[in-house]
Parts: C-alpha cells; sequence; structure tokens
C-alpha cells in the first residue's frame, strides 16, 4: 500500500523552524566562503607577482578536470569511511598526481605527451558506464566541518601563500635579468622540467648522455601540465605548480594529526608546529636560518610534491595498522608508494624506521607481528630497494657516512670559522639544544597516558628518529642530508603535540595557564636576541663560546620561571607542564625570523646559493635561449662555453644551467655539478661546484671550438657527439658560415 505523506502542522507559537529553513542557504554559501577566499587570495598573489590571467584560469581549470575530480572519483571508488569534501579532494589531488605521472611517463615514451589526458577520461568514462561504481561515488562526504574549523585550514593555506610571496616570487622573478638572480638552483630544476617535458626516459640534460639518477616526478607532472594547458615551464615551477601542492598537504596533514593528537586543536597545533615553528636561533645578524628545515620549499620541488605524497602513505599506513585494512586501502597505499618511490625516495627509509618501532613494540607485547604490519614493511622495502637500484642506479649521490657533517657545517657558518676544531662537539651540543626545545612536548609521552598508545603515535616517533639520526650520521655535497629530517618535521609536530595534550591531562593545567605559558616562552625568546646581543657570524678575535651565551640565558630564565612557580605554590606536575609549554613555544618567533629570510638570501652559505648580480649577467640570455627552442628540434645537441656561473668563475663554480633551463635542449657540456658522475667523486671537505670536468678530452674538444673556433672544430663536435649547434657566450669567434642568430652577448651557430 502506498504511503502518504505526513500533514503539514501549522508553527506553533514560538516555533523557528521556518526560520531555520530560511537560513539554510546562507548557511551552505557560507560554508564554501573560507574556500573561496582562500582561493582568491591565492590568484590574486600568482596575478600580482606576473602570472597571466588567462594561464591562472587555464590551471585552474586543468588541475579540477584532470588531477583533483578524476582523483577524487578514484579515492571515492577505492577508500572506504567517510571524510569532508576538503579531505577527500585532498586525497584526489595527491592520487591524481600520481596517475598523472605514471600515465605521463608511458605517453611520453611513446611520442604523444597529449595521451597523458587519458587517464581522467578513462575515469569519466567507467564512473558513467558503471552504475556501482556511480553509486560509490555519489555517496555523500561526511558532515561539513565546523566553520571555525574550515577558517582556521584556510587562513594556513593563506599564511603559506604569502610567505611563498614574499619570501620566493619576490626573489625569483620571471623577468630577464632580475631572474638569474634566483636560487642557483632553479635553473637545474627547470631545466629537468624540459627535459621530461621532451625526453623519457630522462637524462641529464646539462651533461649529454649523463644518467638521471634523480627524484623526476614533479618534473614528469609539471611538464604534463605544460602540454594541456600551454603554460610555459617556467611559470609552472616560479609561480603555480606548488601551490595546490601545499594547500592539499596542509588539510592531509589535519588527517593525521586529529587521528594521533584525538582532537582538531589538536591538529592545529600540528599543523602550526610543522609550518611556524623552527629551532630558535637566539643570534643577532644574517645567519637566522642555519637551524631552519622547510617542509614546502620552492627551490626544492621534489622535496614538496614528495611530502604531499607521503601523507596519505601514512594515514593509510595508520589505519590499516589499527585493523582497517581493506582491499582499497591497500591498493591506495600501493599506488602512494609508488608515486613516493620516484618523487622523493628518502622519505621511505623514515616509513620502514617507523614500522620498525612499531614492530619491535608489537613484538615485545605479544610475542608476534601482525600480518598489516609485514605487509605495510614489505611493500614499503620493496618500493625502497627499487628506487635505490633500479631509479637511481645504486648511485650514492653525494651521500656519505659522516656524523656530524652538518653540526660542523653550521658551527662553521655562525663562528665565520670552517673548520674549527671545536665544531663537532660545539655543534652537536648546540644543535641538541635546539632541538630538545623544538620537541620538549614529545616527553609528555613518557610516563602515564590516558590511553594506550596505539600504532599512530609509535609510527611516528619512529619515523621522527630516523629523521634526526640521519642528519646527525650522514653527510652530502650540498647538505642534502636535512631532508630527512625536513622529511620527518609534521610527524615530529604531531608527537609533540600529542605530548603537550597528555602533560596538560595529567597536570591539569588550565588553558589560561597554558596561554601565560606560551606567552612567555615567545616574549622570553624575542628579547634574549635583544639582551645577550651575540651577532654571527662571530667578530674575529671573539670566543667561540659567546654562542652559548643566549642559550644559557635561555636555560635561567626557564629555571626562574620554575622557581617562581614553585614558591607560589604549584605542585610538581603543574610546573612541569608550565615549563614543557614555556619551551615548547621558544620555537615560535625563530621560525618568523627564519622564514622571513628569502631564499637564496642571508649570509655565508646561504648567500653562495643565491644567484648573480644583474652586473655580471650577459645580455640576450632569454632571447637567444628561446630563439633556439623555436628553431632547434627536441633532440638536438648543444655545445656552449659557458659552464661556470656568472661572477664565479675563479674558481669556476660549475652550476651555469641557464641555456639547459631555458632552450629546453640538452647540452653537450654546461655546467656539472649535480650530476651523478661528479657527485660520486666528491668527499667531504672538497667543494663539489669546483670540481673539474671527469671528461677531459669531451671538455678540450668542446672548448677548442670556442677558444679557436675553425670549421674543422665544429665539424669535430658535429661528427664525434652529434651537435647541432654552437652557443657562443661573450666570444665572436666564427666557426665558419654566417651566424644563425644573435641576441646581446650570445652568437648562435649551426654545427659544420
Amino acid at each position: 500500500m502506498a504511503k502518504t505523506a505526513p500533514a503539514t502542522l501549522p508553527p506553533r507559537a514560538g516555533d523557528t523552524a521556518p526560520l531555520r529553513e530560511r537560513d539554510e542557504r546562507p548557511g551552505r554559501l557560507g560554508r564554501w566562503l573560507p574556500a573561496a577566499t582562500a582561493t582568491a587570495f591565492t590568484g590574486g598573489a600568482a596575478v600580482l607577482y606576473g602570472v597571466s590571467v588567462r594561464d591562472l584560469l587555464v590551471f585552474a581549470a586543468y588541475l579540477a578536470a584532470c588531477v583533483a575530480l578524476p582523483g577524487t572519483l578514484l579515492v571515492r571508488a577505492l577508500y572506504r569511511g567517510r571524510r569532508t569534501l576538503a579531505e577527500e579532494i585532498a586525497l584526489g589531488v595527491a592520487l591524481g598526481y600520481v596517475a598523472e605521472v605514471v600515465v605521463y611517463a608511458a605517453a611520453r615514451a611513446a611520442g604523444a605527451p597529449l595521451l597523458v589526458l587519458a587517464w581522467p577520461a578513462a575515469t569519466y568514462a567507467a564512473v558513467a558506464a558503471s552504475a556501482r561504481l556511480r553509486r560509490r561515488v555519489s555517496r555523500a562526504p561526511a558532515p561539513p566541518a565546523p566553520l571555525w574549523w574550515s577558517w582556521a585550514l584556510s587562513l594556513a593555506v593563506m599564511v603559506l601563500v604569502a610567505w611563498s610571496a614574499v619570501t620566493f616570487y619576490r626573489q625569483a622573478a620571471l623577468t630577464w635579468p632580475r631572474m638569474a638572480a634566483s636560487n642557483v638552483d632553479l635553473p637545474y630544476h627547470l631545466a629537468l622540467l624540459g627535459e621530461l617535458k621532451h625526453h623519457m626516459p630522462p637524462t641529464a640534460p646539462m651533461v649529454a648522455g649523463e644518467p638521471l639518477l634523480y627524484h623526476w616526478f614533479v618534473y614528469a607532472h609539471l611538464a604534463a601540465a605544460s602540454w594541456v594547458t600551454g603554460i610555459e615551464p617556467l611559470v609552472l615551477l616560479f609561480r603555480l605548480g606548488m601551490l595546490p601542492v601545499l594547500a592539499a598537504l596542509v588539510v592531509l596533514l589535519t588527517m593525521i594529526a586529529r587521528r594521533v593528537a584525538g582532537s582538531r586543536a589538536g591538529a592545529l597545533a600540528a599543523v602550526a608546529g610543522t609550518f611556524f615553528v623552527a629551532a630558535p636561533s637566539l643570534y643577532l645578524g644574517a645567519s637566522t636560518g642555519v637551524f631552519t628545515w622547510r617542509v614546502l620549499s620552492w627551490t626544492s620541488p621534489s622535496q614538496t610534491f614528495g611530502a604531499l605524497l607521503f601523507a596519505p602513505v601514512v594515514l593509510l599506513v595508520i589505519e590499516i595498522l589499527e585493523r582497517r585494512g581493506d582491499a582499497g586501502r591497500w591498493v591506495l597505499l600501493g599506488a602512494f608508494l609508488v608515486g613516493v618511490m620516484g618523487a622523493k625516495a628518502t622519505q621511505l627509509p623514515l616509513l620502514a624506521a617507523g614500522l620498525t618501532a612499531v614492530g619491535a613494540v608489537e613484538a615485545a607485547r605479544r610475542r608476534r607481528l601482525p600480518r598489516a604490519l609485514l605487509g605495510a614493511a614489505v611493500m614499503t622495502g620493496a618500493c625502497l630497494l627499487y628506487a635505490q637500484f633500479v631509479l637511481f642506479g645504486g648511485a650514492r649521490n653525494g651521500m656519505v657516512v659522516d656524523p656530524l657533517s652538518l653540526m660542523r657545517f653550521t658551527w662553521g657558518e655562525l663562528t665565520g670559522r670552517p673548520g674549527s676544531g671545536a665544531a663537532p662537539l660545539g655543534g652537536a651540543l648546540l644543535y641538541a639544544l635546539c632541538w630538545t626545545v623544538v620537541w620538549f612536548g614529545a616527553a609528555g609521552l613518557v610516563g602515564r597516558s590516558r590511553a594506550p598508545m596505539g600504532p599512530g603515535p609509535l609510527l611516528l616517533t619512529g619515523m621522527g628518529a630516523s629523521g634526526l639520526g640521519a642528519v646527525v650520521v650522514f653527510g652530502h655535497c650540498q647538505m642534502s642530508q636535512i631532508y630527512f629530517l625536513a622529511g620527518a618535521i609534521p610527524y615530529l609536530a604531531i608527537v609533540a603535540v600529542r605530548g603537550l595534550a597528555e602533560v596538560r591531562a595529567r597536570a591539569r593545567l588550565s588553558k589560561t595557564a597554558v596561554t601565560v605559558a606560551v606567552g612567555t616562552g615567545v616574549l622570553v625568546e624575542v628579547l634574549l636576541r635583544v639582551v645577550a646581543g651575540v651577532a654571527v657570524p662571530l667578530e674575529p678575535g671573539l670566543p667561540e663560546a659567546l654562542l652559548f651565551r643566549p642559550y644559557a640565558a635561555l636555560a635561567v630564565a626557564v629555571a626562574s620561571a620554575a622557581l617562581v612557580l614553585l614558591v607560589r605554590g604549584w605542585a610538581r606536575a603543574r610546573v612541569w607542564a608550565f615549563v614543557v609549554f614555556m619551551v615548547s613555544a621558544v620555537g615560535l618567533p625563530g621560525a618568523w625570523i627564519a622564514r622571513a629570510v628569502p631564499y637564496g638570501g642571508g649570509g655565508g652559505a646561504a648567500a653562495h646559493r643565491s644567484g648573480a648580480s644583474a652586473e655580471a649577467v650577459p645580455a640576450g640570455t632569454v632571447a637567444a635561449a628561446r630563439w633556439l627552442r623555436a628553431h632547434s628540434d627536441p633532440g638536438d645537441l648543444v655545445a656552449t662555453n659557458a659552464h661556470c656561473r656568472w661572477g664565479y668563475r675563479n674558481p669556476c663554480d660549475n652550476r651555469h644551467l641557464w641555456l639547459a633551463a631555458l632552450a629546453e635542449r640538452r647540452v653537450l657540456v654546461e655546467g656539472w655539478t649535480y650530476t651523478s658522475s661528479n657527485m660520486a667523486r666528491w668527499h667531504p671537505g672538497l667543494p663539489v661546484q669546483n670540481i673539474p670536468f671527469w671528461d677531459r678530452e669531451r671538455l678540450r674538444d668542446n672548448d677548442a671550438a670556442f677558444l679557436a673556433p675553425s670549421p674543422a672544430a665544429s665539424r669535430r663536435l658535429r661528427d664525434r657527439y652529434g651537435v647541432r649547434w654552437l652557443v657562443f657566450e661573450g666570444l665572436g669567434g666564427n666557426p665558419g658560415g654566417a651566424p644563425a642568430y644573435r641576441a646581446g652577448d650570445y652568437t648562435i651557430y649551426r654545427a659544420g
């Protein structure tokens, strides 16, 4: 029998149902306002710093239709459970990147890069054809998050965008010659983007024939985006490419933090700790960033991209270890592990260490290892081995066992005396003090807990400990062992927040007391920089022990606060909790001081990583490179006489990479610092950027065509090496025939 609709009753006196009904539409619109505000702010920042409205709109359309939407459909089809729409989109963006890179690699190898569009098209077609898939992907997400939560996440994204604009956009210009003053690593990344745009498998474009044993998945993504949208690789790398990555990463980290920290407030604190807390540098002077790591780094797109793809791995592993390992989660875990493998494989040892920590505790508790743990460990180990011995060919790429290497480097920066005998002990002690300050809250996990510690905190603690250990044990020619720590930072922050929550609960510390403790820590950090008055690098004649004065003053300030509270009758547990919050807060202003330093700015090694001054830059660089790109084939090989960075010719800093970067062509020999062959010859104490080229005959043949130009020298490059173009920088020699193009200080000839 058909059901009859219930009769509609008239509203009673005082009934507010009609009012609530009228308010539903504004409420729905209001829920989208935080995301819309963050999107508008991000777009405005991009346009303000040189991105055209056309490029911005096309990129947004590509991101939505070719990455986020098909990725979200796959997430809904495979990943059971209820999540907010923002969380599903963030997961969809990350999964979309993985699918795009894998498909693009096959499409580029087949010579049809636009076939990368096959994967979103196939996803849409599969959903349209399958009623079962349509039911799965059309289910409603979890109830919307509280409005304050949405605004908090949007504000975090906007702050990161503003930080990117102030420290990176402003310094990395899109126009020449200001572009040449960008961080010295950026032309390397741009050259790899051009290589992935035109070749698969990729090689190192700055030295022909040299294998590319590097994390290249992010460049494959950016190359695919360039093919689909028509946007210049330069704009994608310098402006647009990392914007959706940082937004999605913020959301995914809060998903993990909510599960481990147990609350939305704790999740926000963990995000704040990840991005806005740094080891406190209590010094005056330019070297304020020597202790600083950047989870998000525009000058290391592989680090940022890898951090995004690693976050779902951590989330899925935690859920699988909590016995929620259905088939869909295992499939997604495998997909994201493959993505991390080629995006930033330094994340995989962290995961392996975290799984080892969980396994050790489980073995001690239950005398056996869970199958889920063994499965995750096998998958992680397989990806780690494949990355090391297949993708990276077993190359060490400048990584060596060199205990306390980073500490010696930092001590040399602070003292202005590289190689000081006290460096290992002094630098290690200084780092230990700073790390103690930043993650002091993790001590709260030691002792009685309100609830048994699940696999989440154990996993993250193991990951964090391995990141710290790698920094202590290993050395690298570019100090890149810091990326192990950078990969662990978000998870150390989550553990620290969980520990702070335990401390506060055991001590029953009020919100007011917590606020006072945090404010006291921030105030002490700010005042100590001025009161201690230690400027770095130290002036000649000043004792190195002076570097410890501000940290000794910090210890006195903390002890004094604790003594005052004890005298006032506070219980020991409450004093301990107050001190924990106070010390943890010391890293807040340190982060803002460090992040105010532009990429490539600052003193010491930071200054050496910035580009050339405008006076040293030749005229016509971009015009010559763009002409070559337009009038040559992607497979054409180019020779040039430029090997040294402008302004760094004696000794030669062989990080000159602008021709390969801007022309998107392979070069016989340009700059060789970042090649695996060069880094294999490095040892501690030797500047990697000053090592001579290993193939002397090739370099001699190359340079002969420019130093003593002649038809014979040109033909030798053509016949022996396959060179098709000669690009003279600052030289007007004639190897025979009329020049094909002139621009400023550049002359281009056809070889032979």
